[in-house]
C-alpha cells in the first residue's frame, strides 16, 4: 500500500487529492498547522474524514517538517499548503511568503535530507505569469508575477526545478490555473457570485458587490485537477506542467452564467465596488495545457460554464 502525505489537506484541492488517492487503495496522511483543532469540514463534507490520518504540523518550522516525514515515511508528497488569496496576500505579504516559499524549501530540503525515494507535487499557480494577454501561457513562458502570493508561487516552483536539477529529487510543479467546486470558501469570488444567486433565487433582497468584472480567467472543475496532480507523480521522468481547460472567459460571463442558471438577469442585482479593485490585478490569464495532454493523458472535461452549473446545483441541494 502506498503512503500519500498531503500538506494542505484541509482546503478543496486537499479533499478531493484525498478522496481520490483513498479510491486508489493509498494509505493517506493529512497535515494541518493544529490537526486537534482544525475543524477539517472539507474531509467530512466528502464523507472520508475517518480514512484519513491527520497530523500537526508548521511547514515554516523545518524541525516539525523533518518530524512528520520520519514519522510518515511517505512515498509520495503533496505540498497544497499554504496562504490561498491573492486578495489577502496583499495584506499578509510576509505570511504569504514564508507560508508558501519557505514551507516548500523545508520540504524539499526534509527530503533531500533524509535521502528516501519520495515523490514531491508542488502546487504552483498560474499568477505567475502575470498578464499573459492573447498567448496563451505555456510551461516555458517567463514569469511576471503580479502580486505578493505570485511571487511567493514564483519562489517555490524554482525552488522545485532547483531541487530537481541539482539534488535529483523527483519533484515536479503543477502550474494550475482557477479550478472551482463546492468546497470553496466564499473569499473565493466564484463561490461569492455563487452563494449570492442562491440567496438571491432563494427570496433574498441581496445585491452582489463585484470589482472589476473584465478579468479573463480560466475556470476549470476542482476534482478533475487533482488527477492532474496524480498523475504527475506517476511518471517515469518528473517535470511541470500547465494544467488547464484551456478556454479563458471574463468575470462578467461567469456572473451572467450564473444568473442565467437560476433564470435572472445579472444586471438587476450587480453593483460595481470600486472597493474591491485589487492593487494590482491580471488582465488576461490564458493557458496552453497541450503538454498535459499529451505526456499525461490529461484534458478538462467542464468548462466555465460546467462549472457554474455544478456549484449552483450543489449550492440549492
Amino acid at each position: 500500500m502506498k503512503k500519500a502525505l498531503i500538506c494542505g489537506i484541509s482546503g478543496q484541492d486537499g479533499a478531493y487529492l484525498a478522496q481520490l488517492l483513498l479510491n486508489r487503495g493509498y494509505s493517506v496522511c493529512g497535515t494541518s498547522r493544529d490537526a486537534q483543532v482544525s475543524p477539517f469540514h472539507n474531509l467530512t463534507a466528502l464523507g472520508i474524514k475517518n480514512q484519513v490520518k491527520l497530523e500537526s504540523m508548521s511547514l515554516t518550522d523545518f524541525r516539525s517538517v523533518l518530524q512528520i516525514l520520519t514519522k510518515i515515511q511517505p512515498d509520495e508528497i503533496y505540498n497544497l499548503a499554504g496562504q490561498t488569496s491573492v486578495g489577502l496576500s496583499f495584506e499578509q505579504p510576509v505570511e504569504t511568503l514564508e507560508s508558501i516559499a519557505t514551507g516548500t524549501l523545508n520540504l524539499l530540503e526534509a527530503i533531500r535530507f533524509l535521502g528516501a525515494p519520495t515523490k514531491f507535487y508542488n502546487a504552483g499557480s498560474s499568477e505567475c505569469f502575470g498578464d499573459t494577454g492573447e498567448i496563451p501561457a505555456e510551461e516555458t513562458t517567463p514569469f511576471r508575477p503580479r502580486s505578493p502570493y505570485a511571487v511567493a508561487k514564483a519562489a517555490a516552483f524554482w525552488e522545485v526545478a532547483n531541487y530537481r536539477e541539482a539534488y535529483g529529487l523527483f519533484a515536479c510543479s503543477g502550474i494550475l490555473f482557477n479550478h472551482e467546486s463546492p468546497l470553496r470558501p466564499e473569499r473565493f469570488v466564484t463561490q461569492k457570485i455563487v452563494a449570492a444567486v442562491c440567496r438571491i433565487v432563494q427570496g433574498s433582497a441581496d445585491k452582489l458587490y463585484l470589482g472589476n468584472m473584465s478579468i479573463q480567467r480560466d475556470w476549470g472543475w476542482a476534482e478533475e485537477y487533482v488527477e492532474a496532480m496524480y498523475l504527475m507523480l506517476q511518471q517515469t521522468q518528473p517535470d511541470d506542467y500547465v494544467i488547464a481547460t484551456g478556454e479563458s472567459t471574463s468575470l462578467e460571463d461567469f456572473v451572467a452564467a450564473a444568473f442565467a442558471d437560476v433564470n435572472l438577469d445579472w444586471h438587476d442585482y450587480v453593483v460595481v465596488d470600486t472597493s474591491l479593485l485589487r492593487p494590482t490585478d491580471l488582465a488576461v490569464g490564458r493557458a496552453n495545457p497541450a503538454k498535459a495532454k499529451c505526456q499525461l493523458g490529461w484534458q478538462a472535461k467542464n468548462k466555465m460554464r460546467d462549472v457554474v452549473h455544478k456549484m449552483i446545483k450543489a449550492r440549492l441541494a
